[in-house]
């Protein structure tokens, strides 16, 4: 279907395309109450993805894709799938801040998705944000990452991979690696393994994720320098720290302190 297309992954999009039937289906089936579900998919390339979550149940997917090359393929899928697929074209990092997105989220929905690898941490901070939104409907995001990223995902404070990832998504979320997926899996293969995260949203807390999240970038940014010389001009003995610590010491709760104190 590819070559009928005339459709090659993009190195510039972060495309590596996941046909294995047997990985496809058990991420679909991952997804929490798919059955019924409307599902967002971001970069379903040629569908190996988007079929399993039909398959396994889906009541609609909408797949957000940039590669119009694609669409021959996808047309295909949706014919197939009674008008349970919808296919929108655009860029997703713009898409998921625009007015559309904010009607369609109004509903129930969960996230599945094969990432780029290029844009999957940028998408996912978005995505933690509108958790964070008390009119956020999400229920749950199935997602894959390049192993290392989604080990700094669900990294906690000691880890050597914990950092602002970390303390992101815990603030709103808990999330678990659920499975590795192997390069070889992967048309082409990357250089790196996979991963599949699973991120299931917490109850709603007063908590200015904004603010926290500038101080992470702050703080992380110079992870090896101690606090105090990132930050010189903050009375740290009021947070219980001396200033010699290191962002990568510092508890969850600890930057919400912060954060909530205005120190930047």
């Amino acid at each position: 279907m590819m070559r009928d297309a005339g459709l090659e992954p993009k190195k510039q999009l972060g495309q590596n395309f996941l046909f294995d039937l047997n990985l496809t289906r058990k991420i679909a089936r991952s997804v929490p109450g798919i059955q019924g579900a409307t599902v967002v998919e971001v970069g379903p390339g040629p569908g190996g993805l988007t079929r399993a979550l039909l398959e396994c149940g889906a009541a609609r997917v909408i797949a957000i894709e940039k590669d119009r090359a694609t669409g021959l393929i996808l047309k295909k899928i949706s014919n197939a799938a009674d008008g349970r697929l919808e296919v929108i074209y655009g860029d997703a990092l713009k898409y998921f801040k625009s007015e559309e997105w904010r009607v369609k989220s109004a509903d129930d929905l969960a996230i599945c998705s094969n990432l780029p690898y290029n844009i999957g941490t940028e998408l996912l901070i978005q995505w933690l944000h509108q958790l964070h939104s008390s009119l956020s409907t999400l229920h749950s995001m199935t997602l894959m990452f390049q192993r290392e990223v989604a080990d700094r995902i669900v990294a906690r404070v000691g880890d050597k991979q914990y950092g602002r990832l970390s303390v992101l998504t815990a603030l709103v979320a808990d999330a678990k690696i659920l499975f590795n997926i192997p390069n070889t899996a992967f048309f082409p293969a990357p250089k790196v393994q996979s991963a599949v995260v699973q991120i299931i949203p917490k109850d709603k807390k007063t908590i200015q994720l904004s603010s926290v999240e500038k101080l992470t970038a702050k703080l992380f940014g110079q992870r090896r320098k101690m606090i105090r010389s990132i930050m010189p001009g903050v009375d740290w003995s009021q947070f219980g720290l001396t200033g010699q610590e290191r962002a990568e010491e510092l508890p969850m709760e600890k930057f919400v302190e912060l954060a909530r104190a205005n120190v930047l």
